[in-house]
């Protein structure tokens, strides 16, 4: 047949010796990336026909990933290259030979071929890695606005050096991920060790840059860092939640926002809500409301005033509530403070004086807030500190002391 096409944007392919096709071509949405991060990177597939198939090449270059990301609208390629086996197609082969100038907008405009006969064993997958793929994330802190500060560059996650690290540099991570300001800069992994890649030293953002990667710093993967240098980011969008009290089921309701710790105000205050906080805290599955309370102005901020969760709500995040306000109320009686049903029962002063029915444990040290399970503000472990589980036993065995009559 002749070697030219009918019709606009039809091209030519070689299917084998002497033979010549039309290829039709499908909209940009018939091209997709397979087992990535993100739909900017990994594995070749198209739409053709109607079946998704495999592209093959042994010779794929960055001029051919470059055709792939320019028609997916992910920027520009960072990595052309072949999958190893764990991460080959298992489908039919759609194309193999593929050769692009590195202009062309679309897959199918590259001097392409079609496979001559089923073929098993092929093994030149193609994959790409487009700049549209890279992205930021927060890890090992309680909520995706504090954490850990890592990049997902060229296909893998890694982290950043802590050299020159400051709040210019966090301003740029919170407002990538929505998560308003930066209050604290931490360095030295204090949201723990990374592990694989460190990929951006010496950043030294003005502040105002769209995303990290935008800054002035060292080239993509040089450093004279270690994992111990990670650089870390806690955002004004940040929360948590927790029971005052050192037992961690009971007391004032607080939730860690803005950076400071502030109260929840009482009113609309429901079951369904006390419930889910005692829930969410790993203290059991029902609260009650403390009510003989002082009088007086309240110290600090208070956050929230009328949060109404209800039955379909599986997180205290979820529940309808008044706007954010630093002063939501201002009397102490106006407070939530709840006791939930897991509150552990100890005994105070010596055991041979008996015990009382008390709610709350000796204060194991300042600020430390055990049971607050995920939403708890990460802190050093201190030393010394024994679980609630430990010492309910402890209790239990005291209470057998007690109890058994003398022989």
């Amino acid at each position: 047949m002749g070697d030219t096409c009918q019709g606009a944007g039809l091209p030519g392919v070689t299917e084998g010796p002497g033979y010549f096709a039309c290829l039709r071509t499908e909209p940009s949405e018939s091209l997709w990336l397979v087992g990535g991060g993100s739909r900017c990177d990994r594995r070749v597939e198209m739409l053709l026909h109607g079946t998704w198939v495999r592209v093959l090449d042994d010779q794929w270059d960055v001029n051919d990933a470059s055709v792939v990301c320019r028609q997916l609208q992910c920027g520009e390629a960072e990595r052309a290259y072949n999958p190893p086996k764990p991460e080959r197609g298992t489908g039919p082969v759609g194309l193999r030979r593929v050769q692009c100038a590195g202009k062309e907008t679309r897959l199918t405009l590259c001097n392409i071929s079609l496979p001559e006969a089923v073929l098993e064993g092929i093994a030149e997958d193609v994959g790409v890695v487009c700049s549209g793929s890279r992205r930021v994330r927060l890890v090992n802190g309680a909520g995706r606005c504090a954490g850990r500060v890592e990049i997902y560059y060229e296909g893998t996650w890694g982290t950043v050096c802590d050299d020159s690290w400051d709040l210019s540099d966090a301003t740029v991570v919170c407002r990538q991920l929505g998560c308003g300001v930066a209050m604290e800069a931490p360095g030295s992994a204090h949201y723990g060790k990374g592990s694989g890649k460190i990929w951006l030293d010496e950043v030294n953002c003005s502040g105002g840059e769209a995303a990290l990667w935008d800054c002035p710093a060292k080239a993509w993967g040089q450093h004279d860092c270690r994992h111990k240098e990670d650089a870390g980011v806690v955002c004004s969008e940040f929360t948590a939640l927790r029971l005052e009290k050192s037992d961690g089921c009971s007391g004032r309701l607080q939730v860690f926002y803005n950076g400071t710790w502030g109260s929840v105000c009482s009113n609309s205050m429901t079951r369904d809500t006390m419930s889910l906080v005692c829930k969410e805290l790993g203290c059991g599955g029902e609260g009650s409301l403390e009510t003989d309370l002082p009088y007086g102005r309240i110290s600090g901020p208070t956050w929230l005033d009328h949060v109404e969760c209800g039955k379909m709500n599986s997180s205290f995040w979820q529940c309808p509530s008044a706007s954010w306000n630093q002063q939501s109320c201002y009397d102490q009686r106006e407070e939530t403070r709840i006791t939930c049903s897991d509150v552990p029962v100890l005994p105070r002063g010596d055991p041979a004086d008996g015990y009382d029915d008390a709610r709350e444990i000796p204060d194991p040290g300042e600020d430390v807030v055990p049971g607050q399970r995920d939403w708890e503000v990460p802190r050093e472990a201190e030393e010394g500190n024994r679980p609630v589980e430990a010492q309910r036993g402890e209790f239990f065995d005291v209470l057998d002391d007690l109890t058994t009559p003398p022989s």
